[in-house]
């Protein structure tokens, strides 16, 4: 239960789903961690609840859009808890829509959260880590590495942080910081944003088996299937891994 013990976290879209069960997982196994989100009452509720268990947590409203709060956010991260080691790229939106009738407002719209925020989160967590070290998970998607015809700006969105990461990466290695930066690539995982998603295409009772029929074993992904994958990368068992992809699909991708 120490796995990320004194380590500091901050984690985007952490009020839901894959962030909700990364925050309460990083605090389990011993760190501090700073949720962010735009949802105050759900965000507020997640730390309670780990600061309920024992755990170390503050909640801050934050649009990953905006490279102000980004700031803010960092510098108040560090200094409620002393330093940042770990940050999670996680918050996120899908909208379906292909490349013949999707329109550029929602193109921007999507880009916005999807990259611009995951490009943020990184420059301003490198300036924060470079005088120590860090680990930073940037969350893309099976849909950075395989294409859908009706998901053409969340591929663009989530491929685009799959090789910017890579970027980042190299880059901070070739300045000899002790900063990793790796991505995660879930499959369908059952969160709020996938039932919503699904449920726009109709009814769940129908759309929810089909999603499940993508993934060779059989089911839909658990949302602390993938914090444990983000866990080890936060970690020091993970020192030797960096520009990295770490796919979790049940299979989805090795059709």
């Amino acid at each position: 239960m120490e796995r990320v013990r004194n380590k500091v976290a901050l984690v985007t879209g952490a009020a839901k789903g894959i962030g909700r069960a990364t925050a309460i997982l990083l605090a389990e196994e011993g760190a501090k961690v700073a949720l962010t989100d735009v949802d105050d009452v759900a965000g507020e509720s997640v730390a309670k609840e780990i600061r309920d268990a024992g755990g170390n947590a503050i909640f801050f409203h934050h649009d990953v859009t905006e490279e102000v709060q980004w700031i803010k956010v960092i510098q108040s991260t560090q200094d409620n808890f002393g330093a940042l080691n770990i940050l999670v790229n996680n918050a996120g939106m899908a909208l379906d829509g292909n490349a013949e009738y999707e329109t550029l407002e929602r193109w921007r719209q999507l880009m916005a959260v999807n990259l611009d925020g995951v490009f943020l989160g990184t420059k301003h967590a490198i300036a924060a880590m470079k005088t120590g070290n860090g680990s930073i998970i940037n969350l893309s998607s099976v849909e950075g590495i395989v294409a859908d015809p009706n998901l053409a700006a969340y591929n663009a969105s989530k491929g685009g942080v799959r090789l910017f990461s890579k970027s980042a990466a190299l880059y901070c290695a070739k300045e000899q910081y002790q900063i990793r930066v790796n991505t995660v690539h879930p499959g369908y995982i059952w969160t709020p944003m996938v039932e919503n998603f699904l449920a726009s295409l109709g009814d769940l009772k129908a759309t929810r088996p089909l999603a499940e029929k993508l993934h060779p074993i059989g089911r839909l992904g658990d949302p602390k299937e993938i914090a444990y994958a983000i866990l080890y990368l936060a970690s020091d068992e993970a020192l030797f891994v960096t520009g990295s992809e770490l796919v979790i699909d049940g299979g989805y991708t090795a059709q």
